[in-house]
């Protein structure tokens, strides 16, 4: 092992830079455009241009795993003659209800 190298033969100012918490260097093609709303929306944020790219592949992750998931409850309820939609509607009017009572008509949320 080279001095200032890691056994994976990385340089120690490349895992000095790396982000807490991220443990793989790839290398990615983007086009300009996204690179710079990507910079932008970092910048915005305080965060690196690397924190942000991960946070936002792991949310569009989370959004197709929670897309899948949402699919198959209703395939489902389809299958079981359930209707999803009037069933949300009325837990939300049964929320309304005890928001009321706890806080009255135009109470704290």
């Amino acid at each position: 092992m080279r001095a200032g190298t890691t056994p994976g033969g990385m340089t120690i100012s490349h895992t000095v830079g790396m982000v807490g918490g991220m443990t793989a260097k790839v290398t990615l093609s983007f086009s300009d455009e996204t690179i710079a709303e990507a910079r932008r929306f970092a910048r915005r944020e305080g965060l690196s241009l690397s924190a942000w790219m991960d946070r936002a592949a792991r949310e569009k992750a989370l959004r197709e795993l929670f897309g899948a998931h949402a699919d198959a409850v209703r395939r489902a309820a389809a299958h079981a003659n359930l209707d999803l939609e009037a069933d949300a509607l009325a837990d939300e009017r049964e929320a309304a209800m005890v928001h009321r009572a706890m806080f009255g008509e135009h109470g704290a949320a």
